[in-house]
């Protein structure tokens, strides 16, 4: 098990802490910003209502950041969990606003909310359903299915198939910013190695800067100081947008249950039924306080995960200076607005290391699992099954909408495929095993043992 630099409960310097704070928020905040963004396109929604929807996003990601890491009552989980809008949401949200416009969202989204706030309720049986297994494949899958989004940041950030995606430029930036951050984990020392991913991805943007790459024009067009409203829509409540709404916080709810099963692995924490319920219940609430101060929902960023296997940094307390920072970017947005002019290539070169250090977790994981047949087709079937939705989407094109708004993310496929056959497949003790094929392997080494 890796080495943690901080612990959970840790406190580094003030200094340290912001910097270590800061890496977290440039891992988190592309997509905080690109959920809004998708959305309001969408809409066709006019710009000083798009930029209202990003501030109101990035203040309410920060509060409910701070209060998963801090814990207020039975509300967080208390361990480094970076918070903010998800686009397991972008969808339902989506369909919801052509035909009922941001007050549908935003209703809907506040009366689905309870989908989470009354499930949390019942993680401690729910936590029983993620056996090492099904929590191995759930780990990987994370890992695999957010993998193609850093390497089409390291390809441009720009549709594929167009004309500056894979540019050799792009490619040989997001490259170099992927060996930075390497050398710096390998053969930094303290700080150095622990802030890998915001000093990498610092030099890839003063290298972009050299090259003409970086773009100031959000800058220039954010305003310095705004204040998010509450209730700046109004809100109304369409069953259908709620049916659909609450659809996608089922799925987030698997999801999130995942990336804390993630967490805990990163962290070296136990993950009981009971950090599971006070997680969850601050997903729902936090979602509930979004729509409140006009915002799309709020998950928890299984990315962020990443940023601790590479660091070693699990500082809760840092993580909860991330959220205060994200609560400054949305009542600053001129802030928000400068760290998005950092290239995609640079944020891809990153991305890819942190999330290729949550599939070596998962696979750690897997490691550990029991060697037999049982375990073997849990593992493979339900790794398949999530890989096949998350490379061909396109596989449930012709699928209702409904169906393709469960399974349309090769996380919860994989997750609920596994939890399928765990509870399916029956479990078949060693002494009726036929012939020595079949017998569990740490049955076979237990045996030599006494021999």
């Amino acid at each position: 098990m890796n080495h943690l630099l901080f612990q959970v409960e840790d406190r580094p310097p003030l200094l340290t802490s912001l910097l270590l704070a800061a890496q977290h928020m440039l891992a988190a905040l592309g997509g905080i910003i690109a959920v809004p963004l998708v959305v309001g396109a969408a809409l066709r929604l006019p710009a000083d209502q798009v930029i209202a929807l990003i501030n109101a996003a990035l203040l309410g990601s920060g509060v409910v950041t701070f209060i998963q890491c801090k814990g207020v009552g039975p509300v967080g989980i208390r361990l480094p969990c970076v918070m903010g809008t998800s686009f397991a949401f972008v969808g339902a949200a989506i369909s919801v606003g052509l035909e009922h416009g941001v007050p549908g969202i935003l209703g809907s989204s506040l009366v689905a909310s309870l989908v989470m706030i009354i499930g949390s309720r019942f993680m401690p049986c729910i936590r029983k359903l993620f056996p090492h297994a099904v929590t191995g494949v759930v780990v990987t899958m994370i890992g695999l299915s957010l993998t193609p989004v850093a390497i089409d940041w390291a390809a441009g950030g720009v549709p594929r198939g167009s004309l500056g995606y894979g540019a050799p430029a792009n490619l040989g930036v997001a490259l170099f910013v992927l060996v930075t951050v390497i050398a710096l984990v390998q053969f930094g020392k303290g700080i150095v190695s622990a802030a890998a991913v915001v000093i990498g991805m610092s030099i890839g943007y003063l290298v972009c800067l050299g090259l003409g790459m970086v773009d100031f024009a959000p800058v220039q067009r954010a305003p310095i100081f705004a204040v998010p409203q509450p209730l700046m829509y109004g809100m109304s409540f369409p069953i259908g947008g709620i049916v659909a709404m609450a659809i996608a916080f089922m799925v987030t709810m698997v999801e999130t249950t995942g990336a804390f099963m993630a967490l805990g692995a990163a962290t070296q924490t136990k993950i009981r039924g009971s950090n599971l319920a006070r997680g969850i219940l601050c997903d729902g609430v936090g979602s509930a306080f979004a729509a409140i101060m006009s915002s799309p929902p709020v998950s928890t960023f299984a990315q962020n995960v990443g940023v601790i296997s590479l660091t070693g940094v699990a500082s809760r307390h840092v993580v909860a200076l991330t959220g205060v920072m994200l609560f400054m970017a949305g009542l600053f947005p001129v802030l928000g607005a400068l760290v998005v002019t950092i290239p995609k290539p640079v944020i891809g070169g990153a991305g890819l290391m942190m999330f290729a250090m949550i599939i070596s977790a998962g696979i750690q994981l897997l490691s550990n699992v029991e060697h037999n047949k049982r375990n073997g087709i849990i593992m493979a079937v339900s790794i398949g099954c999530g890989l096949a939705v998350a490379v061909r989407p396109e596989l449930l094109g012709k699928l209702p909408a409904f169906v393709k708004e469960i399974f349309g993310s090769g996380i919860t496929v994989g997750a609920l495929v596994a939890i399928t056959l765990n509870l399916v497949l029956p479990e078949r003790p060693v002494e009726t095993l036929e012939d020595e094929d079949d017998v569990p392997q740490a049955f076979i080494t237990k045996e030599l043992e006494v021999a």
